[in-house]
Order: C-alpha cells, then structure tokens, then sequence
C-alpha cells in the first residue's frame, strides 16, 4: 500500500538519512525495519548518510540547502529544514523497461 501523495515528512525530527529510510518504507507499504539488503539497497550505496545528516546539523546556514538523490526507484529531495519529498522515479529512455526500436 503507498500513501495517497508526495507530501513532505514532518520535518527535523530525525537525521536525514533515516527520514529517507521512514519515508522510502511508507511509500513501499513496509516496516522501516524491512529497508535492508538484500530486499533494498542499503543508503550507504547512494549517498554516505554521515556526511548528509552532518550537512543537515548546522543550524546557522545563511542560504537553503537541498539535496537531491535516486534511490530504490525514487527521487528524493532533502530539505534544510528536515523536510524531506519522495516521489517514483519516472522511467528513462534508456531503462530496460522502455519500448525497444528497431
């Protein structure tokens, strides 16, 4: 079961690397404990999550920070104040999945 929108988690209350975890499971209708090898991918394979939620850590930025990642088949946007969007990844040209020309 996915949840009904794309809206943003409720922000801050977690490092940015889990609230990418908590958010990838609820999109994927599964427990966050389930968002492991070898079912999903671990986050350390797309991003190196100390360096993303120390990035995060410094409350004094004069300037918005956002970052941006795919992961398990969705984009992921993280904000500087928490918040962090996930949507499905939409399919590229040249994915497996797209029509083959001959």
């Amino acid at each position: 079961m996915s949840p009904p929108d794309d809206s943003p988690s409720t922000g801050g209350t977690v490092p940015p690397s889990q609230a990418i975890i908590e958010r990838v499971a609820q999109r994927e209708g599964v427990d966050v404990t389930d968002i492991e090898p070898p079912a999903y991918e671990p986050l350390y394979a797309v991003v190196n999550p100390d360096a993303l939620d120390a990035l995060f850590q410094s409350a004094s930025r004069p300037n918005p920070v956002r970052v941006t990642l795919e992961y398990e088949g969705y984009d992921i946007v993280v904000h500087s104040d928490g918040d962090v969007d996930v949507s499905e990844t939409p399919p590229s040209d040249d994915s497996p999945d797209s029509a083959i020309e001959e």
